[in-house]
């Protein structure tokens, strides 16, 4: 596994297990920037099946990515990590005090990591090809995100403001830029029937927490 310390990181005791790709791990990224927290970039290739190394093993026994090391404190699974973050690091908190807003977030955050990421992804979409063939891949993972983000326009348009649940950044804005992201750049998902969703995703490429958590803009992407 490839290591590289971030922007000005020497001895933090933050470290992120990522991979350039996976939105789980671009979620914790743009948690950490929101929060000014630097931390040590640990690559983890998932293309060379480093997420099934014994080391890495020790980290996540079940062999995903993000996992971030605090100390003596291990956490795996994007949502556990943003909780941690949130209750340890409780600056630019990730969720509202309004109790509708709050709920709205854990709604979209939810519809994002149960009904939408875990059908698209690279392990669930190379099984599809190799039983049915690489022409049903594409097409599986449109379907599955189309209902995701349908469902996801109906719940946000009455509440969006210039982000998701309003005028501030939030746990579903979190989720939603980096599902957002795949959607249209790996997916070729249209958006023309999402303006929601559309306005949402120009926005967050505005923030720089955001752009610098892009796929494209970490340190074991493709050059």
């Amino acid at each position: 596994m490839a290591t590289r310390n971030g922007e000005g990181v020497s001895d933090n005791k933050l470290k992120l297990y990522s991979y350039w790709r996976s939105s789980c791990s671009f979620r914790v990224r743009i948690a950490l920037n929101l929060k000014g927290l630097k931390y040590e970039y640990k690559a983890v290739n998932l293309l060379k099946g480093e997420q099934d190394d014994p080391e890495f093993l020790k980290i996540n026994p079940v062999g995903f990515v993000p996992a971030l090391v605090d100390g003596d404190v291990v956490v795996s699974d994007s949502y556990a990590i943003l909780m941690y973050l949130e209750e340890k690091y409780p600056q630019h908190p990730l969720l509202p005090q309004d109790i509708q807003k709050r709920s709205i977030n854990y709604q979209a955050a939810n519809i994002v990591s149960s009904t939408i990421q875990p059908l698209q992804n690279s392990c669930v979409l190379k099984y599809i090809e190799g039983k049915i063939g690489s022409n049903e891949k594409l097409s599986w993972a449109q379907k599955v995100i189309g209902k995701g983000i349908t469902a996801l326009e109906q719940l946000l348009k009455n509440h969006a403001g210039r982000y998701a649940t309003g005028d501030e950044i939030f746990l579903a804005d979190l989720f939603l830029a980096p599902q957002l992201h795949a959607a249209i750049t790996r997916f070729s998902i249209d958006m023309a029937e999402f303006p929601t969703l559309a306005r949402l995703h120009e926005a967050y490429y505005e923030i720089p927490a955001f752009r610098d958590a892009l796929p494209e803009n970490q340190p074991d992407a493709p050059s």
